[in-house]
Order: structure tokens, then C-alpha cells, then sequence
């Protein structure tokens, strides 16, 4: 896991410094989306590392938190008063 996260981050710093080199312009969405593939990779490790009881725990966690996002969102939605 360890490993991955390394090569990763040794990854993004270079890309970083090969846009500098070429004089390239290193825009926001650029750097997110980078950081997003650098987050993915490091999750993808840690769940490959996990064992099966726990890696059920964590699923069924998320399914719970995304759910619950759904319902609030939902309930916002219909409370907000109407506009004159």
C-alpha cells in the first residue's frame, strides 16, 4: 500500500515539474483531478489490504452515508419556502 502511495505522489510531483519545464500553464482542475487519481489509488490499496469482515463494515458504511446524504438532500428540497 505503502509502495503505491509513493510512486503516486513521486508521479504527480513529476508531472508537476514537466508542466513547469515546458512552461505549460497548471490549471486548478488539473491539480484536483490529479489529487483525485492519487486518492483513488491509495483507496483501492488500502481496501485490497483490508480483510473481508472489515472491508464489509466499510461498504456497508458508505451505502449507509450515501443514503443518508440522499434523504437530507431530498428533505431540504421540499422544506424551503416558496418565493412570492
Amino acid at each position: 500500500m505503502l509502495t503505491a502511495v509513493v510512486l503516486a505522489s513521486l508521479a504527480f510531483f513529476g508531472w508537476l515539474i514537466y508542466r513547469a519545464v515546458k512552461q505549460k500553464p497548471v490549471r486548478a482542475y488539473m491539480v484536483t483531478r490529479v489529487l483525485a487519481y492519487v486518492a483513488g489509488v491509495y483507496t483501492f490499496a488500502f481496501f485490497l489490504s483490508m480483510n473481508i469482515p472489515l472491508l464489509i463494515q466499510v461498504l456497508v458504511s458508505i451505502l449507509l452515508g450515501a443514503v443518508v446524504i440522499v434523504l437530507a438532500a431530498f428533505l431540504q428540497r421540499r422544506r424551503q419556502p416558496a418565493k412570492p
